[in-house]
């Protein structure tokens, strides 16, 4: 999975968007980082809840996440 930058404002982090997510598609996921958290979004509903990860539980999860083969 490669991130494609979006825009981001100085209240919001900057969020990457999923190059696997299409505005068509159902896969629609955004990721940013913060000092000590990585967050995870649905781009479809940027004001929706987020999950939040530490460094170490994101680099734990990436292995699983890229396991299926995407």
């Amino acid at each position: 999975m490669t991130l494609k930058p979006s825009s981001g404002t100085e209240r919001e982090p900057n969020w990457a968007k999923s190059s696997y997510s299409t505005d068509e598609g159902a896969q629609c996921v955004e990721v940013a980082t913060t000092p000590g958290t990585i967050l995870i979004r649905d781009s479809k509903n940027p004001t929706g809840p987020r999950l939040a990860f530490t460094p170490t539980a994101w680099a734990d999860f990436l292995p699983y996440a890229t396991a299926s083969g995407h």
